[in-house]
């Protein structure tokens, strides 16, 4: 039995080294586009359903398809006129399905990484050769379809198992997002090679907040607003991440635009805001910082 996650150790805030951002900035902040594709008639998987009506659920596959669309385009309009590039947990089958899409996320400059071959394709139950193979397939299609290397993850559903980190540091994956435990980047522990974590939110996700929680749209804006404030501030001391996650068939609703905008007028009208893409946050932590963090967890908490 477990008593705790194995794979980071402790790492009190603000007694751990202190990480600086290019140009001094006190905040990389970043936007993670899930642009998804649910299959239409899923196979069933015995840890979870996903769809909650009868399959074909149509009301729910065309919400989402809806997304891709109408709801992207609109999406990726408003982050353009703000520079906010994006940083997308990609279902890899939308690069076959819709590779307009990808076409259009390229020509922005914004990264691809993925999220699994299809939104409704878990990795609960699947054995290592299994997980192995999704994550090797994934990186040969993004690289055929882009010309991009896949540097990052975030597991379907976020259904990743204990062995999932220890794959990915082997297959020479740069950094993930399955873990939630941090506001700034934190080296992670894996049987072999080398993975980092970059902070992913929940607490700001649209799932979250816009389905589960029934939030209006400018409440939304308030929250997303607030989270920054506190993280930018706290980034005078020592640099810190914020994620804005977000999914086209929620965030491109024309009621909701108006509040995203908001958001990001407010982030960008800031001094001291990086605003980078995950590969980007991964390489200079790897480069500038991974080194002391593990120097420090090794010499054990002061």
């Amino acid at each position: 039995m477990l008593s705790d996650c194995p794979h980071y150790a402790f790492m009190p805030w603000r007694r751990r080294p202190r990480i600086t951002w290019p140009g001094g900035a006190r905040i990389a902040f970043w936007v993670v586009p899930n642009i998804e594709h649910y299959e239409y008639d899923p196979p069933p998987n015995p840890r979870r359903m996903p769809w909650t009506r009868p399959v074909p659920d149509v009301l729910n596959y065309s919400w989402r398809d809806w997304g891709n669309r109408v709801g992207f385009w609109r999406m990726a309009e408003v982050m353009a006129r703000y520079g906010v590039r994006g940083s997308v947990s990609l279902n890899v089958a939308v690069c076959d399905h819709y590779p307009e899409i990808i076409e259009r996320c390229c020509e922005l400059g914004w990264e691809l990484f993925s999220h699994g071959t299809y939104n409704t394709r878990y990795f609960y139950g699947m054995s290592e050769e299994q997980q192995r193979a999704v994550i090797r397939e994934n990186r040969e299609t993004i690289r055929r379809a882009s010309g991009q290397e896949m540097d990052g993850w975030l597991t379907p559903a976020i259904s990743n198992d204990e062995t999932t980190q220890h794959i990915l540091a082997e297959e020479g994956v740069n950094y993930t997002l399955d873990l939630l435990h941090d506001d700034q980047p934190t080296p992670l522990i894996t049987r072999a090679g080398s993975l980092i974590s970059i902070p992913y939110s929940l607490e700001v996700n649209d799932v979250p907040l816009l389905i589960m929680r029934n939030t209006p749209p400018d409440r939304y804006a308030a929250i997303c607003k607030a989270q920054f404030d506190t993280l930018y501030e706290e980034g005078a001391e020592s640099g810190t991440v914020m994620c804005l996650p977000v999914h086209p068939y929620l965030i491109g609703q024309p009621h909701r635009l108006a509040a995203f905008e908001e958001v990001l007028r407010h982030v960008t009208s800031h001094d001291g805001v990086w605003l980078a893409t995950g590969r980007e946050i991964a390489a200079h932590y790897r480069a500038h910082h991974l080194a002391e963090h593990q120097a420090w967890i090794a010499a054990g908490t002061p």
